[in-house]
């Protein structure tokens, strides 16, 4: 079985809403790059995930919502937009959060289970998955440093 092939089994793609979400980003000239564990899987021995996670230009994020929200389950959250389709378990997820804009920039085209894709440059990957940690990190070093006061 091909990488492809391969892939969609395991997301139940029959909606092939991978291919009609990357053809929307192509055929709107949408700059994007796959960041998460999809673009660890450009560098490394793929792992197969139901997630595809990618960051999309600043400039480019009021159209992917409006072309996402007119083809597909959206939902939106504070860091990410969610599309789904009904006949697909594949989840996109276009991240929000500011710190990703500037990996499209360095993006290269790079083979995904089958697929090429516009990939964030490794240390763009690594550093997407290592905020998470970092952030919650940062928050449990607040709560420590925060004392009770006395009244009296």
């Amino acid at each position: 079985m091909q990488a492809l092939a391969y892939w969609k089994a395991v997301t139940n793609d029959r909606a092939d809403f991978l291919d009609e979400f990357l053809s929307m980003l192509v055929e709107n000239g949408i700059r994007y790059c796959v960041i998460g564990g999809q673009g660890v899987n450009a560098y490394a021995e793929p792992l197969v995930s139901l997630d595809l996670d990618v960051a999309v230009a600043a400039e480019d994020l009021i159209l992917i919502e409006r072309l996402l929200a007119s083809r597909f389950h959206v939902e939106r959250f504070e860091h990410s937009l969610n599309a789904s389709a009904s006949d697909s378990q594949l989840r996109v997820q276009i991240q929000m959060d500011p710190r990703y804009f500037a990996f499209v920039d360095r993006a290269t085209p790079r083979e995904v289970l089958g697929v090429t894709l516009q990939v964030a440059a490794v240390e763009d990957v690594l550093q997407g998955k290592l905020w998470p940690f970092s952030t919650k990190r940062d928050a449990e070093r607040s709560a420590r440093k925060t004392w009770p006061t006395s009244d009296g």
